[in-house]
């Protein structure tokens, strides 16, 4: 198998990025360049994903945007997690426990 399919990850993206932005504000290339790198290249997210991601979670109020203090580069827009964005985040990680555990129901030790 050369990569996780986007259809099994995708309800998970969010929480990936959530991870990313806990520490301190990151943009979105740099994101999706931990994600390759934290995943040992097993996936790597799209750019109309991560970017559709952006939308959705600023729109539900879990990141805010802002632009970067740069001079000499390109002018970067920045994510940071909001309080509501670090409760999503806990919700997401208990759901993929329980997920996992269910998932593991049927999954066969071949």
């Amino acid at each position: 198998m050369s990569g996780i399919s986007s259809d099994v990850i995708r309800g998970y993206n969010d929480t990936m990025i959530l991870y990313l932005l806990l520490d301190a504000p990151s943009y979105g290339y740099e994101i999706s360049k931990q994600i390759k790198k934290m995943s040992n290249e097993k996936y790597i997210i799209k750019e109309t994903t991560l970017y559709s991601a952006f939308t959705r979670m600023e729109k539900n109020g879990y990141i805010e945007s802002f632009y970067g203090d740069t001079e000499n580069e390109k002018r970067r827009t920045y994510y940071r997690i909001t309080e509501a964005g670090r409760n999503y985040y806990r919700e997401k990680c208990e759901e993929w426990t329980l997920t996992k555990e269910v998932v593991e129901n049927f999954i066969s030790k071949y």
